[in-house]
């Protein structure tokens, strides 16, 4: 084990990276009461709406945010709450909560995607009215639990918000402990220049300075400090603590600018440990001892790597990891990677939201693969596409597909699960016969993989997908046999490549929807765009498909349809091609794309009913099938353009692009 004091530093990272809560709510039935989570975005919801039900009554946006809150509150773990995340529409959520109640939300742990942007501008915001209103010294305190529950990459939005806004050198930049910790986590705000002065900030400033005169005394204005209290009351037992601090100060009139708040948090470098309210219930001393503040003895029985693996590996539903479990799991890890190590995979997951969601999803085979990609979560997730899990065996299969899973970005297992079947349905490759008898002869000689696939993990999932197609066959539900090896790892070499590249657009599309309208690159013609991803349409002679992304208008004018504009990515091996091979093959998707996502679609999506007036067809303004370059097309890029020109001539309607 480490020393105490490597301990708590590394036990602050993992709580900063992996998401943290603001405590349970007392009376709320916890989530396994409550209905199982259906996934947002799975097929069953767009084939079937009627299959998916949430809980009566919630959410009900025009509620309180404590009635918002609750569920979410209630959560077991990590994985519950990115599970929860996942039945609601959650920028509506947000969006509908007030700035505080976000952010306490937040803390729980990473958020969705599409509500991200919704909650760093909520925190931004939160910042600069705490400060207003209860004054730099009560504010700094609220400006730590801010900084100790977001992401690096979260901060930097929200210092990029404060400072485009002219805010940061009223907030953050008057706040020695947390410069200190931006500096720290390098994020100093040196690196965040504010915009010059413009007209509007005048009244402003002549506001800000009435407010000056007060707001150093929250007690002299009973309902701010009423509303003070209320806050205090919400926040974790150590900012608790410093806030008591804080105010003592004051009391004696003592107070020098950012030195209580610095005393309060100073064995707290890099955060509190708030993820530990997960595990408060019935861990043992360990837990205990951390929550009454007796961080140096906590830190010996609880190993950061088993507050990882406590909260995270262990999946929805979490109740109560045995103590003993977890410190000698800590054990085997630390032996492993040492401090080092451990300090390094931590400080991969605080750097991003995304990789927040990656273990949440993926548990310990996650952050393995995380860690052994150095916090690259793309290459991770392929990483364990390709079966490179350190626990070989028939596990390393599932979790290899569960490494596809995200959820933040809509892909839920089922997504991933009927995708991956409807490309190998797709796939052109050599295939064995539909031989049930010849098949079960030779599932014998499957224990052991033949030469071209020896040091292979992906061996074993390959059987295992042998011995699924058998089942299916002898039940009569299979129309073709299994894939020949080959045919079978390039299947999924391109799958795995196919949902990276697929993955990096959505990214870039959900950028580009964040910037100003003149600024955008692709959704230049939407006021506010949402984009969803995999959602099921539907058209006569095609019957239901899934398109890659949907973008639809969040505010359409009265009476009027909504803009929608659809997306079809591919990830090809044209590299070898020549013009008329590569004109023939845009051509051919291009028509593709029109006959399933073009014209006029029935888009079976719940959650986005509301922007279509209830209308059940809506027209497509355009398709757009964007290919993935770089080392998979020619080098030529003369032959390139022609073909994309010419089927873009043959295929109107659809815009035709390589990225």
């Amino acid at each position: 084990m480490s020393q105490p004091g490597h301990g708590l530093a590394l036990l602050a990272l993992v709580v900063l990276g992996l998401g943290c809560a603001t405590g349970p709510v007392r009376g709320v039935p916890r989530l396994g009461a409550m209905a199982a989570p259906a996934a947002a975005l799975s097929p069953r919801e767009d084939v079937r709406r009627d299959e998916v039900r949430a809980d009566p009554g919630w959410p009900d946006l025009s509620a309180d945010a404590e009635a918002l809150l609750a569920p979410f509150l209630a959560c077991a773990s990590p994985a519950d709450y990115v599970a929860l995340q996942r039945r609601v529409d959650m920028p509506r959520v947000v969006e509908a909560l007030d700035d505080w109640s976000a952010v306490r939300l937040g803390a729980l742990g990473p958020m969705r995607a599409d509500a991200a942007a919704i909650l760093q501008r909520k925190r931004a915001a939160f910042l600069v009215t705490t400060t207003e209103r209860y004054g730099v010294p009560h504010a700094e305190v609220f400006a730590l639990f801010v900084l100790h529950t977001a992401h690096d990459d979260e901060v930097d939005a929200v210092l990029r918000l404060l400072a485009r806004d002219k805010r940061l050198g009223q907030t953050l930049a008057l706040m020695p402990t947390v410069l200190a910790q931006l500096e720290a986590r390098g994020l100093p705000l040196s690196a965040y220049p504010e915009r010059g002065e413009q007209a509007s900030d005048v009244p402003r400033g002549l506001g800000r300075a009435v407010r000056d005169l007060v707001r150093t005394s929250p007690l002299s204005d009973g309902g701010r400090y009423a509303e003070l209290s209320a806050r205090w009351a919400l926040l974790p037992a150590p900012y608790q603590h410093a806030a008591s601090e804080v105010e003592r100060a004051l009391a004696r009139r003592h107070f020098a600018p950012g030195s209580i708040a610095t005393g309060g948090f100073d064995a707290m470098t890099f955060g509190v440990p708030l993820g530990f309210y997960y595990l408060v219930a019935s861990t043992g001393h360990g837990v205990s001892a951390l929550a009454r503040g007796q961080y140096e003895r906590a830190t010996q029985e609880l190993a950061p790597a088993a507050l990882m693996v406590g909260l995270y590996a262990s999946g929805r539903g979490m109740r109560a990891p045995r103590l003993e479990a977890l410190q000698e799991l800590g054990r085997q890890w630390e032996a492993r990677w040492g401090v080092e190590g451990m300090r390094e995979l931590f400080g991969n997951i605080r750097a991003r939201r995304e990789a927040g969601f990656f273990v949440a999803e993926g548990g310990m085979d996650a952050a393995l693969a995380l860690h052994e990609t150095r916090g690259d979560v793309a290459r991770a997730q392929a990483w364990m596409t390709q079966g490179k899990s350190p626990r070989a065996g028939p596990s390393s299969v599932k979790s290899g597909r569960a490494a596809l899973v995200d959820e933040g970005a809509g892909l839920t297992r089922e997504v991933v699960e009927a995708r991956l079947a409807l490309v190998e349905r797709e796939a052109t490759g050599p295939r064995l016969p539909r031989d049930v008898s010849l098949l079960e002869r030779q599932q014998s000689a499957l224990k052991a993989p033949p030469p071209e696939a020896q040091g292979n993990p992906r061996w074993i999932e390959y059987v295992a997908y042998r011995e699924q197609r058998l089942g299916d066959l002898r039940r009569g539900t299979a129309a073709e046999g299994p894939l020949l090896w080959d045919a079978y790892e390039a299947m999924r070499g391109g799958f795995a490549r196919g949902l990276a590249f697929e993955r990096h657009m959505v990214e870039q599309l959900r950028a580009d929807a964040a910037l100003p309208r003149a600024s955008r690159r692709f959704l230049e013609n939407f006021e506010r765009p949402r984009v969803e991803r995999f959602v099921g349409v539907w058209k006569p002679g095609s019957g239901l498909r899934f398109v890659d992304v949907l973008v639809i208008e969040e505010h359409p004018g009265a009476g009027s349809p909504p803009r929608v504009e659809t997306f079809s990515f591919k990830s090809r091996d044209l590299s070898d091609l020549k013009y008329e091979a590569l004109q023939s093959q845009f051509t051919a998707d291009a028509r593709e794309a029109l006959r399933k996502y073009g014209e006029t679609l029935d888009i079976r999506r719940e959650s986005i009913q509301s922007l279509l007036h209830h209308e059940r067809e809506v027209p497509v303004i355009r398709i757009r099938l964007i290919y993935e370059g770089g080392r998979l097309m020619p080098d030529r890029l003369d032959p390139v353009r022609a073909a994309l020109r010419d089927a873009e001539r043959e295929v109107k309607g659809v815009e035709v692009s390589v990225q």
